[in-house]
């Protein structure tokens, strides 16, 4: 048999001769293409198959919910902590919403979601959309309900992703897989997608996303902020176990009850308080403080999302330091701030996602003026909610001192994730002493994390000895290879844990014994609710640090410590005092200065006349709207809009 070429060379024709529907090479030449086409279209009319294949595409774009359905639509809700998403159904509640939070991702919802999404998806897509498939199913299958009735009268309402990974893609996964798993229509709504508190201007709006909406989520999330760094702080030094959760299952369930009734949250807290303070502890066990950051949902997640994380940290003799909701939004307005100082010297407007464009009569200065305010007003009102409720001593990052410590290893422009927040906590912990060890987890695969803490901590490693960083992934198995990751660096955590311990009772002169006595003298420095001074990495060598003088001084020599740390300080201050003149007054002659303090004089004006709402309204309306919940880019397409129609 030869091959038919060209004068080129080029193969063109290959006789065929044993196919019963093609001729003999003497009877011509055969046009392979053109049987094996002719075939195809044989076999698909034999296989009934011959109508076109169309790619699936997302439609629902823009779900809406209007005031008719508001009665009988069920929001349902989930992905943040468990108390943050049990007191956002109260806090929803309260303003007449039927609202209905499933639980935490498990297992099966990881299983669910890998039946019916896209293969390599990253492992919070599997669990946060396989989870909801699940709950769907189970009200089809176990409550006996219809696709079409689930369809219309349930509605999950989530917010967006950070944009560089693929779980920023998961709300058209979320539809996809409903539509598979026989819920085609089913209304995800974002946040974003409703334009924000614009959104609330219509009559027919039956999801008012309008200031109201906006304070009862936040009250309700920087709840559960206090309510969990609470129960970490506590938890590893209860003497009855288990006594920790259940005081924590009480609190909760006050705040619900003030958050749904719309009664005085404060006070509440006041009450709450009553139940975490009477938690039997023993302050003295060393525990080894392990500081929790890495991507957002692996390291907020409480379930089998991350292998129960939190809670095996603790098995392993652990205190968890966990990173707060209340943080990512502190994070969010520097992010405001930052990127509109580094684009006011720009010729013409900038529609980027931070960007100077469309704000009109609102110059630069005004426009920072609003982000120090809101920092101020976040950062007083967490205040407010923790100390009512018995969180001392804890203090949100500063994230001017994150990015300053991070930006020789990160570039503070690069977004994505935790973005330079990650390596910058690592430096805090290691220089500030504020923990034993730094953990970062993440999902399998994760693009902006894994840059991170695989490639660059390895450098900060390197740069600080003595620093125990332990970078893991999850995948939703695999387990046993994660916990024996974790053990192996829990273990060297404990040693530097105990070894702090020895070296905190002989340097102040103390054994364990006295100061047993002490705390047995004084219960309130025994308290579950008691915080000591921070002066080393672990919870106990810092209560240590603070008894020790009441053990081994008398009352005169105390108070003359005291003075000499008093003078040492002033001492200090003094030496510093030339310099800080200097720079204050470079400062005060500047022009950026003078616009600063003009501009805040303004906003001020405007807040106690009583007319911030008037004329900073829409400002503060896109900007919290952005900063809070519009991680994704704006489509191209629609950066160009208001926000209103975006």
């Amino acid at each position: 048999m030869a091959m038919q070429t060209q004068g080129n060379g080029s193969k063109v024709r290959l006789p065929v001769f044993d196919s019963p529907i093609v001729s003999r090479p003497e009877e011509g030449d055969v046009d392979v293409e053109a049987e094996l086409k002719a075939w195809e279209e044989a076999e698909r009319e034999r296989l009934g198959i011959r109508q076109e294949r169309r790619q699936w595409a997302d439609g629902m774009l823009k779900p809406a919910m209007t005031k008719s359905e508001k009665a009988r639509v069920t929001l349902l809700i989930s992905g943040l902590t468990a108390a943050q998403d049990f007191l956002v159904e109260g806090a929803l509640k309260g303003l007449g919403y039927n609202v209905h939070y499933f639980g935490v991702a498990d297992g099966a919802g990881l299983q669910t979601g890998k039946e019916f999404g896209n293969r390599g998806q990253c492992n919070p897509t599997y669990f946060t959309v396989g989870s909801l498939v699940k709950h769907l199913i189970d009200l089809r299958d176990i409550h006996g309900m219809s696709s079409e009735d689930i369809v219309k009268n349930y509605v999950f309402l989530t917010a967006g992703a950070c944009g560089p990974c693929r779980f920023g893609m998961y709300v058209t996964e979320y539809r996809k897989a409903l539509r598979d798993a026989g819920f085609d229509g089913f209304r995800v709504m974002l946040f974003q997608q409703q334009g924000g508190l614009s959104q609330a201007t219509g009559d027919d709006v039956g999801l008012e996303m309008n200031p109201e909406f906006f304070i009862a989520i936040i009250k309700a999330i920087v709840c559960g902020d206090v309510v969990n760094a609470l129960s970490y702080r506590i938890r590893p030094y209860e003497v009855v176990p288990g006594s920790t959760n259940e005081a924590v299952a009480r609190v909760k369930k006050i705040l619900y009850e003030a958050l749904y009734s719309r009664t005085n949250i404060f006070m509440a807290l006041y009450r709450a308080r009553k139940e975490l303070a009477a938690v039997k502890v023993d302050k003295l066990r060393v525990r080894a403080k392990v500081c929790i950051i890495g991507e957002f949902w692996a390291m907020t997640t409480e379930g089998d999302g991350n292998y129960h994380l939190q809670k095996f940290l603790e098995s392993e003799g652990a205190e968890d330091d966990i990173q707060l909701t209340t943080a990512w939004l502190l994070y969010n307005i520097w992010e405001v701030a930052r990127d509109t100082r580094e684009r006011r010297d720009l010729r013409s407007a900038d529609s980027g996602q931070y960007g100077l464009d469309g704000f009109e009569g609102f110059d630069v200065s005004k426009r920072l003026a609003t982000m120090r305010l809101a920092e101020m007003g976040l950062r007083v009102g967490f205040q407010c909610f923790a100390l009512p409720l018995g969180l001392h001593g804890y203090t949100l990052p500063d994230m001017d001192h994150v990015a300053e410590v991070a930006s020789g290893f990160y570039s503070n422009d690069l977004r994505g994730g935790e973005g330079h927040m990650e390596v910058g906590k690592l430096i805090v912990n290691v220089v500030g002493q504020k923990a034993h060890m730094t953990l970062s987890v993440k999902p399998f695969g994760c693009m902006p994390s894994s840059g991170v803490s695989d490639g660059v901590q390895s450098l900060i490693t390197s740069r600080f000895p003595g620093t125990i960083f332990c970078a893991v992934e999850t995948s939703g198995d695999g387990a046993t290879n994660f916990y024996s990751r974790v053990q192996m660096y829990m273990f060297k955590a404990r040693l530097a844990a105990e070894e702090e311990y020895r070296k905190t009772l002989a340097a102040n002169g103390v054994t364990e014994e006295q100061v047993r006595d002490f705390l047995a003298k004084h219960p309130k420095y025994a308290s579950a609710l008691h915080k000591a001074p921070h002066r080393a990495n672990g919870s106990t060598a810092d209560l240590v640090y603070e008894v020790a003088p009441y053990i081994t001084q008398t009352r005169a020599q105390r108070a003359l410590g005291s003075l000499k740390g008093a003078v040492a300080a002033a001492r200090k201050a003094a030496a510093t005092v030339p310099v800080a003149a200097r720079k204050a007054v470079e400062s005060a002659r500047s022009e950026e200065f003078r616009s600063q303090v003009r501009a805040d004089a303004e906003l001020l004006g405007e807040l106690v006349r009583g007319r911030v709402k008037e004329h900073y309204g829409p400002l503060v309306e896109r900007l919290a709207t952005r900063a809070m919940f519009d991680k994704d880019p704006l489509p191209a397409t629609s950066r160009s809009q208001p926000l209103a129609q975006a």
